[in-house]
């Protein structure tokens, strides 16, 4: 390992790195609003969207990122739709992630007992108001748990990137390898700067969960 090497090359990593999260977590707010919208339909059962939903999300969760960013940067301007690689990378990465965000987001929601829906509207509460106060925030956090391994999943898939000559990580690293042969400092600065981009995630999402489920459920020490 030559430490020389390692310094100079630190800064090209960082500027591959700032993009790489830039169109990461673009992607991966993408992903929760179409999640949260999917999620939505699917739960109340709207006719029509229903279907397509369904369908959008066993076409994107049952085929490769790769192939998703090669239709949209590649085939799409032949039917007149040109978009830029960075865009196409937020693009790909949010369509995806919506995918798995709807799943996990839908599961939460089926998971809160019909009982606290029943009891809600007992007590006068309307439909929306129960969805809103009771169901939403219990779904929430049963689906923590899978909402941060999709985020953290997301992040990752961000190392297809470099098919579409997005200047990222992983694209960064192959091509000074390439030039310079320098394999041993060009991977070791690449898992870096990748546990540097989803260490604090997962344990955000750690702390995200207990503070949730403390919350809703207490320590759990008390019981009856």
């Amino acid at each position: 390992m030559n430490t020389e090497v390692v310094n100079s090359y630190i800064p090209i990593y960082v500027k591959a790195f700032l993009l790489t999260l830039k169109i990461g977590w673009v992607g991966v707010v993408l992903a929760f609003i179409l999640g949260i919208a999917g999620a939505f339909v699917l739960y109340f059962k709207l006719p029509v969207l229903s279907a397509l939903t369904r369908a959008y999300v066993e076409l994107f969760r049952n085929t490769p990122l790769l192939v998703q960013l090669f239709f949209i940067y590649y085939g799409l301007p032949v039917l007149g739709f040109k978009i830029n690689a960075e865009v196409c990378g937020a693009v790909g990465l949010g369509l995806l992630g919506g995918s798995y965000m709807t799943e996990s987001i839908r599961s939460g929601l089926d998971a809160v007992p019909k009982i606290q829906t029943e009891s809600a509207v007992s007590l006068g509460m309307s439909r929306s108001q129960t969805f809103l106060s009771v169901i939403l925030p219990q779904a929430f956090s049963i689906s923590i748990p899978a909402l941060v391994a999709n985020v953290i999943f997301l992040l990752k898939e961000t190392s297809v990137f470099s098919a579409i000559s997005l200047m990222d990580l992983m694209f960064t690293a192959k091509d000074l390898i390439g030039l310079y042969y320098n394999t041993t400092e060009s991977l070791f600065l690449l898992v870096v700067f990748y546990i540097i981009m989803l260490l604090p995630v997962s344990f955000a999402g750690s702390m995200i969960e207990k503070k949730m489920r403390f919350k809703m459920f207490g320590d759990g020490k008390h019981g009856i």
